[in-house]
């Protein structure tokens, strides 16, 4: 099984701007040593490390430390996209460890058009070329220009992390769903089934959460959605464990295959990890 977003942050590296006193859940330092026994508890032999800051040495701190867990498989990094040597420093980087994407960050850009502009173009087709991946951190007013960029690049490999941040808590649906819905239709993209509670709230309950993810498994279907804790954001909203026993709850009515797929085969496939001992997927499998 493979935990297919969470994070790691050192307060004293300095470049978290989002990170403040004011999220106390948050506001130390998270450390492979902190993640490792969740893991464990839970079955979960690797993880993809999915970056926080909008900076080339933060993806350099997540890189070094896959370098010494090697249970950290894949790094989602950032690079500016549209600076002009994005696609120098995205070879750079991969060749310093084991970078399987990257992740601009859409949600907090003041420019919704920023992911369609020209300047892009040669990141994005580098990122092709690299086999790397693009984490699409976006919120729902962003599902019509992501389909845009699908459209006009699809050659890239595009995951959406959690399921676009729908505004569950205050119970909004309609539109998130007829967007997702037109992206999963008409697109490669796939999706990762991690976020939610987050969106949901404190209070959140499985009777908030179903219908989202049984929208999301309506569109993409168990073979284009990949499980992510979200950790350790998640302790915003009830923590690692409770967010794996809500998601083997809410995927019950799956096959062993599928549950198998969302759990872990399918992050494989999408960031190339391999197979893992004991696993059954091969290449080309679902």
């Amino acid at each position: 099984m493979i935990d297919a977003h969470q994070h790691f942050w050192r307060l004293d590296r300095g470049d978290y701007g989002w990170l403040t006193p004011d999220l106390a859940e948050l506001y130390r330092d998270f450390e492979p040593e902190h993640l490792a026994p969740l893991l464990q508890g839970a079955g979960i032999a690797r993880t993809i490390a999915v970056q926080a800051a909008p900076t080339v040495a933060e993806t350099r701190h997540l890189l070094a430390l896959a370098a010494t867990n090697p249970w950290v498989a894949g790094v989602v990094g950032w690079v500016a996209l549209d600076a002009p040597d994005a696609p120098d420093a995205l070879a750079a980087l991969s060749g310093e460890g084991p970078l399987v994407g990257v992740r601009p960050m859409i949600q907090d850009l003041p420019d919704d058009d920023w992911m369609l502009g020209p300047s892009l173009a040669p990141g994005l087709a580098a990122l092709a070329q690299l086999g790397l991946r693009f984490d699409a951190l976006v919120l729902p007013r962003h599902l019509s220009n992501l389909l845009r960029l699908l459209e006009q690049h699809p050659e890239l490999s595009v995951v959406i992390d959690h399921g676009a941040k729908p505004d569950i808590a205050a119970g909004a649906f309609d539109d998130w769903a007829r967007d997702i819905a037109r992206i999963a239709r008409d697109t490669g993209a796939v999706c990762k089934l991690s976020g939610l509670v987050t969106e949901a709230g404190a209070d959140w309950c499985m009777e908030r959460l179903r219908p989202y993810v049984d929208h999301l498994l309506a569109c993409f279907g168990p073979d284009r959605l990949l499980w992510g804790s979200d950790w350790p954001v998640v302790n915003l909203a009830g923590g690692f464990a409770r967010w794996r026993e809500a998601s083997l709850e809410l995927l019950a009515p799956l096959t062993e295959a599928e549950r198998r797929g969302i759990l872990g085969d399918n992050a494989a496939r999408f960031y190339g990890l391999g197979v893992a001992p004991g696993s059954s997927w091969q290449e080309g499998s679902p």
